[in-house]
């Protein structure tokens, strides 16, 4: 069926729900038109929801383990084949797109490529940048360890290095930078608080990106560590979960995007223990559990454009589709799914995708019901959607829209 049409659906086009049962005609893998027309076969949505295919714009498929050296220097074999069940898992569960920041490679993205396996649209930006001794260094204090380079982070200090490193993440593939610019949960050294990074180091990453058409994502917790990432041109803040009233009004201003990631504290704080979470990790994760809902809600007040991403890692990685729901409790469910779709396509820069509408790419997640009545419908694991990448149903080998009747 290169030509059909979903008719009577409940449409949601990115930005809003249309107000009456409305028909999708896709032809080739693009949406034709969205409206009363009707072509090739006709296949009767009676009144379930259509989105755009969703988008994490915070995936990590090397996150094969929730913390240490394991990320970093385990066999990379492994990681790519593990992460390709972690993709094919986001693509089964609605995501046709997802933005690695802090992992992937040329490798990994020519298998998707060349559908080797079930897999997102994937956008990568190589191992994230990291100081001596900030986030993406993995050393514990006690060891007399070397450690520069591994599948998820690299230590790269001063402005010189930077310039180089960045230049070659680009050459090697990348879609744009990953940096770490405040402490983080799971490295063992760093304060969450503390900027990371110098001004000039930040401005050589952000110049260079910029030269090359792309754009700087940034770790960063903090209001001093938000407002050090935005005021060296950083474009988008990564967790933000202590942003407070002020820096939201900033970031604003700087038409800087957020990308919250309430999923990984939940899920570590209820699972982190029994995983093997290293205690000074539960005690910071507990900081910013308390504190990442408020910033969702300080950042939309503010008029700042807020994504969605998931950064779960390990065996956390089944609890994707609940940070949809607890998003959805910072704000509304029109919010979060504005956040999952045509927000986040806009912070990755594809106008194609994130959308429906006529000459858009036919990602489509069809639910079995109305989300704002029953948030299950998007966020339940055990209720029935159909996935459709580019026009055809992309999971598992079924037929297209196998299973709406």
């Amino acid at each position: 069926m290169s030509t059909y049409t979903l008719a009577n659906a409940l449409v949601f086009d990115g930005q809003q729900f249309l107000d009456a049962p409305t028909n999708i005609t896709v032809a080739d893998g693009v949406i034709t038109a969205v409206g009363d027309q009707s072509e090739g076969t006709v296949i009767d949505a009676a009144g379930r929801c259509v989105l755009p295919g969703l988008i994490d714009a915070h995936f990590h498929a090397y996150a094969v383990a929730l913390q240490g050296l394991d990320n970093e220097l385990g066999p990379l074999s492994y990681s790519a084949l593990a992460g390709s069940h972690r993709l094919a898992d986001a693509l089964r569960r609605g995501f046709t797109t997802v933005r690695d920041v802090a992992g992937g490679d040329l490798g990994l993205a020519r298998a998707i490529e060349e559908k080797l396996f079930a897999s997102p649209r994937y956008y990568f930006t190589g191992p994230a940048f990291s100081q001596t001794g900030g986030h993406g260094d993995p050393r514990e204090a006690h060891l007399d360890s070397c450690f520069t380079h591994g599948h998820m982070c690299r230590i790269v200090d001063g402005p010189d290095a930077l310039r180089v490193a960045v230049r070659d993440a680009f050459r090697t593939g990348a879609h744009a930078i990953k940096i770490m610019t405040s402490g983080g949960v799971i490295s063992l050294t760093d304060p969450l608080e503390i900027p990371q990074y110098s001004p000039e180091e930040i401005r050589t990453i952000t110049s260079e990106a910029a030269r090359r058409g792309s754009y700087v994502c940034a770790h960063a917790y903090s209001v001093p560590a938000i407002r050090h990432s935005v005021e060296n041109g950083v474009r988008s803040i990564e967790h933000g979960n202590l942003l407070d009233a002020d820096t939201a009004k900033l970031m604003a201003e700087h038409d800087a995007f957020l990308v919250p990631t309430l999923a990984a504290y939940a899920a570590m704080d209820s699972r982190g223990e029994e995983l093997g979470l290293a205690e000074v990790s539960q005690q910071k994760n507990r900081i910013v559990l308390e504190r990442g809902q408020e910033a969702v809600r300080h950042a939309l007040a503010a008029g700042v454009k807020v994504g969605f991403g998931s950064d779960l890692m390990g065996e956390l990685g089944d609890e994707q589709l609940h940070g949809l729901a607890l998003q959805a409790a910072a704000s509304t469910v029109d919010d979060v799914l504005r956040s999952a779709t045509s927000v986040n396509a806009q912070l990755i820069g594809n106008d194609s995708i994130g959308q429906l509408g006529a000459g858009k790419i036919a990602d489509l997640l069809v639910l079995d019901g109305d989300p704002r009545e029953d948030l299950d419908y998007l966020v339940s694991e055990n209720q029935h959607r159909t996935v459709i990448q580019s026009g055809a149903a992309s999971v598992d080998g079924l037929n297209l829209l196998a299973g709406v009747k």
